[in-house]
Order: structure tokens, then C-alpha cells, then sequence
């Protein structure tokens, strides 16, 4: 079906019965590596006046894309998918937030001064935003692109809260939780709705083109696909978390046929026994972060996770590691996204035949 994975449909397969809790024949497990250098293609190279001309350059991004896509191998479960993107907060930027251009990411520019009538009226979604208009512009040239090669996700949509975040200032919500909570949850629900919307389009544009649903993690399903996350809830107390932000949570959740909610950092595992509640969520990502990726130290997290019934992703454990974390964890519902240590297709088989004995 794609030039760069013969066998999609395998891999398709396997992610549904994930998503179910069940068992084709192995575990998930993406694995990839970069082609020999002599097999490899250059990256483009090409001088720009600055960085915002450089992100805005729909050619040179789908090149940048195609020569990184081309130079890597997709073993196992791994897809090769790429995504218009103009950085985290582009939600915010739909309502007229500018943005600021790093090397590698973007961040917003808060345009939410107060909680007045007038700036709570203010925060509209404009179908002629310059950003919303461009980032359909660049889907709709990596779609063409792709031809059959290669998989196009969604862009990096985030919910309400990380939104909100974004059109106000972080430290300036944090009060705002206690000083203006109504507000707040006044301009979560209508945020989520026009979440809704443009995600919509997103869908549709991207099934009539013969796309999987997917996005930057790289999961996918048949239907609507999602990673619901909350990055600013690591701040905020429980009660303000389930009162401000998780009926729009559950919202998002709603509306897709499949959810793996991006549980992200230490402060942020309190919430996962009330995110195990809610039935539209099929699976959690949970993201330790930096030093506690090894997963020997989460061990108890995955259990009360498969305990629930839910999917999860690991986000890495070396090939080296497998017997062990089959004496710990049911095989059913795991996907290991990056299985480390393996450097060539003969070392990639070995591990999928490890995997397999799983039972």
C-alpha cells in the first residue's frame, strides 16, 4: 500500500488488536534505524533570511521530510509518517497568537491579557487566519507528495488546556485557576469545540486521500485517531484539573473512535488513576522524561494500567531487556515504540522472534 511499508496492512492489523487489548501473533514493536551511508540521500540544502522563512517553506520542508523518510529503515511495527508541522501551539496561533521561530520548535506570543467580556469574546477561530490556512496548505502539498510512498498525519493538535496555556501565559493562568475559574471553563468548552472542527477537516481531507489516521505519535487506527494530552495540568491541582479541563477531555474523547492520552512527567502521574475512568480513553502514553526513561522503574504503572484494561505505550526498551519485561507485563496491549539497540534488519528479526514467544 506504501512504497516504504509493503506491509501496512500487517502492521494495521496488529494496532487494532492493541487498541483491543489482544494478540495477533506478537507484542507492537517499532523498530528503525538509518540506511547504510552509501544508500542515503543528502538533506536539502538551501539558505534562507530567517528561521520563520525557513518553517514556512512548504518545498524545503517536504524534501527535509522525504530525504529523512528515505533514509531510514521501517522494521517491525514502525511507519513512515510525516506531518505538516509548525510547532506545538499552533492552536493558539488559529486565534491570532503570533508565533516565534526557533531551530526547532515554535512557541506562541500570549494574546489573552484579561478575563473581560470583551477578551473572552475575542478569542475566535478565523477561517482566514493566516496559520490555519497554511497548515491546510502544507497538508494538502505533503498529501500530493506522498503519492503512494509514504504516510501523512495530522498536525501537532493540542487540546484546550495547553491552549489556553498558550493564548494566556502559563503563570498567569496559574492564578487565574483560583481567581477566574468560570472563565476558564467557559473558554475550555468553546476551544474544544473548534478543536473539533478543525480536526474534522483535517480527517476528512486526509481519508479522501487514502491516509491512515495518525499524527506525530506514531499510532494509527480505522477511524478517528488521537492523543489527548494536558501538559499544564502538571501544575494545577487535582480539583482544578477535573474541574476546568477534563469534561473537555472527555469531550475530544468522545468524538474519536480510538484515544492514547500522552501522560506527560512525574507530576502528571497523579492523574492516572481518574484518566483509567474514562471509557473513551483505550490506552495511556506515559512519558517519564528525562533521567527516568528506564522502564524497570515504571514497572508498577504498567501493571495498574493493564490492571484497568487499558493499552499502553513504552516508550523504550533495548532488545537486550525483552525476556525481562515479559516475566513482568502481559503481552496483551503493549507496544514498545522504540526498541533500542538494533542496528540492522538481521538484529530486528531476532528481536520480532522474542517478541513472539511472548505468551
Amino acid at each position: 500500500m506504501f512504497e516504504l511499508k509493503p506491509n501496512f496492512e500487517d502492521v494495521q492489523n496488529r494496532f487494532e488488536a492493541w487498541w483491543n487489548c489482544q494478540l495477533i501473533d506478537r507484542p507492537l514493536a517499532t523498530i528503525s534505524f538509518a540506511k547504510d551511508e552509501k544508500e542515503q540521500v543528502p538533506l536539502p540544502s538551501k539558505e534562507f533570511a530567517s528561521l520563520r522563512e525557513r518553517w514556512l517553506d512548504i518545498e524545503y520542508q517536504i524534501d527535509l521530510a522525504e530525504a529523512r523518510l528515505f533514509n531510514t529503515v521501517y522494521e517491525g511495527d514502525s511507519l513512515p509518517i510525516t506531518l505538516a508541522n509548525l510547532g506545538p501551539e499552533i492552536c493558539a496561533a488559529f486565534y491570532g497568537c503570533e508565533l516565534e521561530y526557533g531551530e526547532k520548535t515554535t512557541w506562541s506570543k500570549p494574546i489573552l491579557k484579561d478575563w473581560s467580556r470583551t477578551s473572552l469574546d475575542s478569542i475566535k477561530l478565523d477561517e482566514n487566519n493566516f496559520y490555519l490556512k497554511k497548515i491546510f496548505e502544507m497538508t494538502e502539498a505533503f498529501i500530493q507528495a506522498a503519492s503512494g510512498k509514504y504516510i501523512v498525519g495530522y498536525t501537532d493538535l493540542h487540546g484546550s488546556g495547553d491552549t489556553i496555556a498558550a493564548l494566556r501565559e502559563p503563570q498567569e493562568l496559574l492564578i487565574d485557576t483560583l481567581e477566574h475559574p468560570n472563565e476558564i471553563r467557559e473558554l475550555s468548552l468553546k476551544i474544544t469545540d473548534d478543536f473539533l472542527t478543525v480536526y474534522d477537516r483535517f480527517y476528512e481531507m486526509l481519508s479522501a486521500a487514502g491516509m491512515p489516521s495518525t499524527t506525530w505519535t506514531n499510532a494509527t487506527c480505522r477511524g478517528k485517531f488521537h492523543v489527548p494530552s494536558n501538559d499544564f495540568s502538571c501544575m494545577i491541582s487535582d480539583q482544578s484539573f477535573e474541574e476546568l479541563f477534563i469534561p473537555g477531555i472527555i469531550k475530544e474523547c468522545q468524538h474519536m473512535d480510538r484515544c492514547i492520552y500522552h501522560l506527560d512527567g512525574p507530576q502528571a502521574l497523579r492523574f492516572l488513576d481518574r484518566l483509567l475512568e474514562i471509557p473513551e480513553i483505550d490506552a495511556i502514553q506515559w512519558v517519564p522524561g528525562s533521567p527516568n526513561e528506564d522502564w524497570h522503574k515504571w514497572i508498577d504503572v504498567y501493571q495498574k494500567i493493564q490492571a484497568k484494561g487499558k493499552a499502553l505505550q513504552i516508550i523504550s526498551v533495548a532488545a537486550a531487556d525483552l525476556h525481562q519485561i515479559s516475566e513482568v507485563l502481559k503481552p496483551e496491549g503493549i507496544w514498545i515504540s522504540n526498541l533500542k539497540g538494533i542496528n540492522n534488519s538481521d538484529e530486528a528479526e531476532a528481536a520480532l522472534k522474542t517478541l513472539s514467544s511472548w505468551k
